[in-house]
């Protein structure tokens, strides 16, 4: 370290003594779990748990300080050639203690609860993201730039972000609504529920998720439960980028609107699964899709 750097350190530490509230309030945020994350300066090496996290830290202008991510951390490009730390299920605990991480961000509902343990006992700062809402996707971006230090690019990217929702939701507002079934995967079928972002994307576009009631976020349904609601659009999303062959299974039940209207329709899952700026892109799909249903 240089007598520069040393001398740097030296100042901020002084610094944090003489003004310790608000130096930590100045790099302090909520996370989506109501916990406040707090460092004593800027993170410089960021473990990101989830392919969307590695994409929400990219947008918040910290790229360039995630040191390990998770397989399918796929996007940016870049993002392609960060050390793996397992998947999302499996983590490598040792990999992810060796990259000696300043800050660590972790998937709610798709980590393990006993790795998140483990890293808590572990003393390591978490920023916990599960978006429940598209407007909760700026914040994450606007809170990760803080705690990298990367604010403004993050507030930029934030505000951009927000003007493209809030223009898709005038140009849809007053739309005809449309009963819309949302699937993920066809053995067994899963759907989702009025408590997931994407149910908020269908209502964007004016849609209406048949399964809006259910408790679960992502509730797995039976073929009758499909055939009774009988929507007029299906969208289906599957495990990679291309239509997945089960979309055209439907075409078995011609009695299904869906179906004699040919409204079958699939969106890449990167583009609406991931609580990314992208799935902008995925809703703007979506909200033609339904159009093509109302005329």
């Amino acid at each position: 370290m240089s007598h520069h750097q040393t001398g740097s350190s030296f100042l901020f530490a002084l610094y944090l003594i003489l003004h310790p509230f608000h130096c930590l309030a100045g790099i302090s945020v909520i996370d989506d779990q109501g916990r406040r994350v707090q460092l004593m300066q800027p993170a410089q090496r960021i473990i990101s748990l989830a392919p969307h996290t590695t994409e929400l830290l990219y947008a918040a202008g910290a790229g360039n300080k995630i040191v390990g991510a998770v397989k399918f951390s796929d996007y940016p490009e870049s993002a392609k050639h960060i050390v793996r730390v397992g998947d999302t299920h499996n983590l490598d605990l040792e990999r992810i203690i060796s990259l000696k991480p300043d800050l660590i961000v972790i998937w709610f509902s798709g980590n393990s609860p006993t790795i998140t343990e483990k890293l808590q006992n572990l003393n390591y700062t978490l920023y916990i993201s599960e978006p429940d809402s598209l407007h909760i996707i700026a914040k994450t971006i606007t809170d990760l730039g803080i705690l990298a230090g990367t604010a403004e690019i993050a507030r930029q990217n934030s505000r951009h972000y927000l003007d493209i929702l809030q223009k898709l939701t005038d140009d849809y507002a007053d739309r005809k609504t449309v009963k819309t079934f949302y699937q993920f995967w066809h053995q067994p079928i899963f759907t989702i529920s009025g408590n997931h972002v994407i149910n908020e994307v269908i209502q964007l576009c004016g849609g209406q998720n048949i399964f809006f009631d259910l408790p679960t976020l992502s509730p797995q349904i039976s073929l009758e439960a499909v055939l009774k609601a009988n929507p007029e659009v299906i969208i289906a999303s599957g495990a990679d980028a291309l239509r997945p062959e089960w979309l055209d299974n439907w075409q078995r039940w011609p009695s299904l609107s869906a179906v004699q209207a040919h409204h079958l329709y699939f969106i890449p899952p990167d583009l609406i699964l991931r609580h990314t700026p992208r799935i902008l892109e995925g809703a703007a799909m979506l909200c033609k899709h339904l159009d093509k249903a109302r005329r």
